[in-house]
């Protein structure tokens, strides 16, 4: 089993939560293949959008319903820094997954993060697990409690 998996599990079980990470048969890289594998409706999947915080230097985290986009007006809003792309190796660095694998849980540094009001909507969401073909269910309210997240509106 891979490091990410293992670090999304030993997070979930350390919030004592109780998820299985699955396995889906074909990748899981965006909220639509997610929606697809996992049987659901397409907001509710948890998409994981990174920007880089211009005056951190660090990642932020936007937690958005996967019909959603995130507006990068009202993000830096929200972030009260302005953003700018994270790439790939700051991703990699600050979180220790790949982009297209991203999960909320399990980040190599901690996090800032913001979780979007429409995933509260829903019973159970499914976020990624580390890799971009696992994947795992999770109630809202738990998702925000893990995460450290704030509420807030920052999708168009």
């Amino acid at each position: 089993m891979s490091k990410s998996i293992d670090r999304v599990k030993t997070a979930l079980e350390a919030a004592g939560i109780t998820a299985e990470v699955l396995e889906m048969g074909a990748e899981t890289r965006t909220a639509e293949q997610a929606a697809a594998a996992a049987g659901c409706a397409l907001d509710q999947i948890v998409k994981s959008i990174i920007f880089r915080g211009e005056t951190s230097g660090h990642v932020i985290l936007f937690l958005t319903a996967g019909g959603n986009r995130v507006d990068p007006a009202r993000a830096s809003a929200v972030a009260g820094q302005p953003l700018g792309k994270a790439d790939a190796n700051l991703v990699r660095a600050e979180t220790g997954f790949a982009i297209g694998g991203v999960a909320p849980v399990g980040h190599l540094t901690r996090i800032r993060a913001f979780l979007d009001p429409r995933l509260m909507e829903f019973d159970h969401v499914w976020a990624a697990a580390g890799t971009p073909r696992h994947i795992f269910a999770i109630s809202p309210a738990d998702l925000l409690r893990i995460t450290g997240a704030e509420l807030a509106e920052f999708t168009a």
